[in-house]
């Protein structure tokens, strides 16, 4: 492949981040796209029309169409979110644009009127904060805030504002809305395109016609021969579709590819022909060898025949047939696949936001963060909740501390921004040590975080060398806290062990944020209590500050679902599938009521990471009768001093 020749044909590549993904920092695959293919003298853009379309409907003009579809709705029956927001309209209309410019730190004054609660209106959203009372009379969020946290207190107020306006939209235009997952439902797990196609071919509401306006924008400005749509959620799929449509509309010339973390799991056996009604083709995992081989098939360097992993479709009756094209060529190492590049994207207009008030939870949402890989997949790649099989997870390839730092240095220039999340699937403690070295050898100072496995290589030495590196916070996987069904899982590690490593991390400074798991085959009620005190008792002892539980879900490609007779649970046969395929249901002979237990373990969850309940029986969130805890009252203490 003449990489020279393709890029002296290429035409101008607009990559595009589709509605919703985040809204305090961009989402790093156009980033990563558009360095690459600048690194290839190609003229790669990028625009982030998740950001644009919430400012938009935040806009004067959207607060006003808001409003009358708010008015429109029956006022006996109107939902709260949309009468309070009707009710208050005017002083939303008055306050909206100085808070947002708080929230993006242009006008930081602002916090003390927000902080003081007679700025902003208020709606059901603000309720929440009734469950803080102090006894004494005084402050009620002094625990979080202290005297003089007026920024973080103004941020939390404003938070809760713009989820107000959030709910007001989902009760009067779209019932679909939400900031983070738009339409998940349409898209996630979907073995037909019926509901998207119907979704599609409706007429578009209000933000449907703010995200047509926004795309025709996108391609007034950059011009481009080719468009690419990033998805990385089922909650990003419905608004991809919609740009991918008003491109076509606009020039139904110009080249639309669909690609993302979303594609290379769910889509890997895509069949429907009407899916290419809106692009024109769709690419599987990296993205840069397949996107390569597209420019050279565009400047007629190459056949359709010698794409590289890339569905298309072929003429034919009934819409024409799906076909799945895979010239076998080797991807792009790691260390040449060029430095990601924010060059185009508006900086200084992504929010930072505060909706949980715990110090770690709150990474995700506040804070404008440079996302950076430290090698592609997973060293371990064992976990058989995991997709194992697919390349994002199978395919280990790690950057040399030199690139990494090289790539460090290069952001920094152009950002002026030393905040970095390494958004990999486990970063490899050899390259984390690494990688602190040489931050060190350069005198290079960051603020990072990322995601590792709580294994024992993290000595407390290494804990230490990394914050010292500029290590602020980590997450990582417990999973369930039980060792019969770590094993099972084939995680490696032992609840001992994690404690151990993560009082490492925290005797270091350094927050850790576990990810905890329940309803996994065969865990049983007993099984669930007592993960539950273990997760306690590593809050007792500072081991953790926050965590999230989230339901198993079997998929396709995970080692439960490939062997499901491993695990002891039959699978639930699919319909056929022509579009989406990810996860598949089961029957656990254990018969536990997972959804009960799920709604005792997050409010049990919640309380923790604000520093309640930690002292109760946990038996005391669970609704009805359940088995006392095998667990040993003083377990995750003799386990430290082990």
């Amino acid at each position: 492949m003449n990489t020279a020749a393709i890029a002296s044909a290429a035409p101008r590549v607009l990559s595009i981040v589709p509605p919703m993904t985040q809204l305090n920092t961009p989402y790093p695959s156009t980033a990563y796209l558009t360095g690459f293919l600048r690194s290839r003298g190609v003229d790669g853009r990028q625009v982030d029309l998740a950001l644009a379309l919430v400012l938009d409907l935040l806009s004067p003009s959207g607060l006003a169409i808001l409003r009358d579809a708010c008015e429109a709705l029956p006022q006996k029956r109107r939902p709260r979110a949309a009468a309070s927001f009707a009710a208050q309209y005017t002083r939303y209309a008055a306050t909206m644009a100085p808070t947002l410019a708080f929230l993006q730190g242009r006008d930081p004054t602002l916090a003390h009127r927000i902080a003081a609660r007679g700025f902003l209106p208020e709606g059901p959203r603000f309720e929440s904060l009734d469950v803080y009372i102090d006894p004494d009379g005084g402050d009620p969020l002094a625990w979080a805030f202290g005297a003089l946290g007026v920024q973080d207190r103004a941020r939390h107020f404003a938070t809760l504002y713009l989820n107000d306006v959030a709910d007001a939209i989902r009760e009067a235009i779209d019932p679909r809305f939400e900031f983070v997952r738009y339409a998940e439902s349409l898209a996630q797990s979907q073995p037909t395109f019926d509901p998207l196609a119907k979704a599609l071919a409706a007429a578009p509401n209000a933000v449907d016609l703010a995200l047509q306006r926004l795309t025709r924008d996108a391609l007034a400005t950059h011009v481009p021969r080719i468009v690419l749509l990033s998805v990385p959620f089922p909650g990003a799929v419905y608004a991809a579709f919609r740009i991918a449509q008003t491109v076509k509309a606009v020039d139904p010339s110009i080249v639309t590819v669909l690609g993302g973390g979303y594609v290379n799991t769910e889509l890997r056996e895509l069949a429907e022909p009407r899916v290419f009604d809106f692009f024109d083709y769709v690419t599987l995992d990296a993205g840069e060898r397949p996107l390569l081989a597209l420019l050279d098939h565009l400047a007629g360097g190459r056949s359709r025949q010698r794409l590289v992993r890339t569905f298309v479709r072929e003429p034919g009756e009934a819409g024409g047939s799906v076909k799945y094209v895979n010239f076998v060529e080797p991807d792009i190492p790691f260390d040449d696949v060029g430095t990601p590049t924010w060059d185009g994207l508006p900086l200084d207009r992504y929010l930072s936001l505060l909706d949980m008030l715990n110090p770690m939870h709150r990474l995700w949402s506040d804070g404008r963060w440079n996302k950076l890989t430290v090698a592609h997949g997973c060293y371990w790649k064992k976990c058989s909740f995991c997709d194992v099989s697919l390349d994002y997870i199978s395919r280990y390839d790690a950057a040399s501390a030199t690139v990494l730092a090289d790539r460090i240095e290069a952001i920094i220039a152009e950002t002026g921004q030393t905040g970095f999340h390494f958004v990999d699937e486990a970063a490899p403690p050899k390259s984390l040590r690494a990688l602190a070295a040489e931050l060190a050898r350069r005198n290079l100072s960051i603020s990072w975080w990322g995601n590792i496995r709580f294994e024992k290589s993290f000595t407390p030495d290494l804990c230490a060398e990394l914050a010292d590196s500029g290590c602020i916070a980590m997450s990582g996987g417990l999973e369930v806290a039980s060792d019969r069904l770590l094993k099972l899982m084939k995680k490696g590690v032992s609840v001992e062990q994690v404690a151990r490593v993560t009082r490492g991390f925290a005797d270091a400074g350094i927050l850790v944020h576990a990810y905890l798991m329940y309803g996994f085959p065969t865990q049983t009620v007993q099984d669930t209590v007592d993960a539950l005190e273990y997760v306690r008792q590593l809050f007792e002892h500072g081991c953790i500050q926050s965590g999230f539980f989230h339901r198993f879900a079997c998929t396709v490609h995970s080692p439960v679902g490939l062997h499901p007779e491993e695990y002891g649970v039959t699978l639930q046969p699919l319909p056929p599938v022509t579009f989406a395929k990810n996860d598949v249901g089961f029957i656990d002979p254990t018969g536990t009521d997972h959804d009960a237990m799920g709604a005792a373990l997050n409010k049990a969850l919640y309380n923790y990471m604000h520093g309640i309940g930690l002292d109760e029986d946990v038996r005391a969130w669970f609704g009805g009768r359940v088995p006392r805890t095998r667990v040993p009252p003083h377990f995750i203490e003799r386990a430290l001093l082990g």
